[in-house]
């Protein structure tokens, strides 16, 4: 009889994710063997599947079963121009302050805040909360990474990595209008990497110097904007909820005027309950912000482009305003881990780990094993029917005949495979096998013919 599950003290669940992630195959410390580079991850075999499966999601949500919306790709290097237009390269910067004694920066309100530790106070000033070295005077510091474009590095030629993906849809703006003959309200979507320079306070995969975002500008018009940004704020909430995420992990936080970025008339953030975040635990897992019409405004007057739209039924040309949900695809990956990793103890005391991932995104759908692998019937079926569903499916599929059964579905509930095939002596009488699911382990005897429409209905 298994006991009812119980969540990990927050530290001690975070440790447990990140060694779990590594142990797994999810994810690795980048470089690790020179010693790493601090706060870069790279995503192991399972870890660059969940992160592909939450991408296509977003894609197929956005675009696919959408007549509205529209893909791009713009690249990551663009002109220096663009970034002025949009006020990057004056006003994208954090507050800073370093410590004269070890050199350590760090992010201004996040040391107000106590996510580096306990700021050390002597005679009435703050001093470092590592060493305990004096702190120098909060300045700004610019997030975007430079680069240099072309054989000569002179001022000229700096370039810089893009800090978002937004300014490539707006600067497109033009172009996908008169080749896909829109009408608002429509919008484009975009999945890609973005770089920003920041000082930040570890925190695993919560935020990274190199990152992916899943954008959609969605332009409407102006005296409808206030309508679609409530539109899509239920929108994008109802997404987390179908992906498995508890109603009690999410909350919709709205933004403060003096929070507002410069180009936003109303912000709104999902956030979701991260183990390491504030008093109440909640920290963005997704902002949907009103952009008014600040973006192809500021574009169309630095580039002299006419980026207006004209309305056929009114018979005006106008700029069109914008609703912009910008989620982060390494934030949903751990908001995804920690909400489905539970712990279960059985009578023997021996834990159960699971990680309760929804199907659609776990990594492995199905894993096939052959009962005891020292009996050579078996395992050649097991093997027959996992090259048969491999060869048809477009998922991944696992195979497993390492250690014994009850060990193999522990290993396949700790990387969250939702389903286990298990060919047994029947099998080879009647052609059925045992089908285990991961939540429940519940068990049920189906057709070896009718494997694949199962997991169809089952991964919907």
């Amino acid at each position: 009889m298994l006991k009812k599950p119980n969540k990990s003290s927050d530290l001690n669940l975070m440790d447990k994710i990140v060694s779990l992630a590594k142990r797994r195959g999810y994810i690795f410390p980048d470089s690790e063997i020179y010693g790493g580079l601090a706060n870069s991850w790279d995503f192991g075999p399972l870890g660059v599947e969940l992160k592909n499966n939450i991408k296509r999601v977003w894609w197929e949500s956005m675009v696919y079963h959408r007549e509205d919306i529209v893909g791009l790709d713009s690249t990551i290097l663009m002109n220096p121009k663009v970034w002025i237009a949009s006020g990057h390269a004056s006003g994208f910067s954090d507050p800073l302050i370093e410590c004269k004694n070890c050199h350590t920066r760090f992010r201004a309100d996040y040391l107000k805040e106590g996510k580096y530790g306990e700021v050390i106070m002597k005679d009435g000033y703050p001093h470092c909360p590592l060493c305990g070295g004096e702190l120098t005077e909060e300045r700004k510091f610019n997030l975007m990474f430079k680069t240099f474009f072309g054989p000569v590095e002179d001022e000229s030629n700096i370039i810089y990595l893009r800090p978002e993906t937004a300014q490539g849809i707006f600067i497109n703006f033009k172009q996908v209008l008169a080749s896909s003959r829109l009408k608002l309200p429509f919008g484009i979507a975009q999945i890609g990497k973005s770089f920003r320079n920041e000082i930040t306070p570890g925190n695993f995969i919560f935020r990274l110097r190199e990152f992916e975002q899943m954008e959609l500008e969605y332009f409407v018009k102006p005296k409808e904007d206030e309508k679609w940004y409530k539109y899509w704020l239920k929108e994008r909430f109802d997404w987390y909820l179908s992906l498995g995420l508890k109603k009690e992990n999410l909350r919709i936080r709205q933004h403060l005027k003096n929070e507002l970025a410069h180009y936003a008339k109303a912000c709104s953030d999902i956030e979701f309950k991260f183990p390491f975040s504030g008093q109440d635990g909640f920290d963005e897992l997704e902002g949907i912000a009103n952009r008014t019409d600040y973006d192809l405004k500021n574009h169309m007057n630095y580039s002299g482009r006419d980026l207006t739209y004209f309305d056929e039924e009114t018979g005006k040309s106008y700029i069109p305003y914008v609703i912009e949900p910008s989620a982060g695809v390494e934030r949903t990956v751990l908001a995804v881990l920690i909400n489905g990793y539970e712990e279960e103890k059985d009578e023997e005391g021996e834990t159960r780990v699971i990680l309760k991932i929804h199907p659609r995104l776990a990594p492995i759908k199905a894993a096939i094993l052959p009962l005891v692998k020292n009996k050579k019937d078996l395992v050649l079926k097991a093997q027959e029917i996992f090259k048969t569903l491999h060869s048809r499916t477009h998922y991944f599929i696992d195979y497993d005949e390492t250690g014994s059964i009850g060990r193999r579905y522990r290993r396949q509930d700790e990387i969250g495979t939702p389903f286990c095939l298990t060919i047994d002596f029947q099998t080879l009488e009647d052609d059925t096998l045992t089908v285990r699911e991961r939540d429940n382990m519940k068990q049920e005897r189906i057709k070896v013919s009718e494997i694949e429409s199962y997991l169809k209905d089952k991964l919907i």
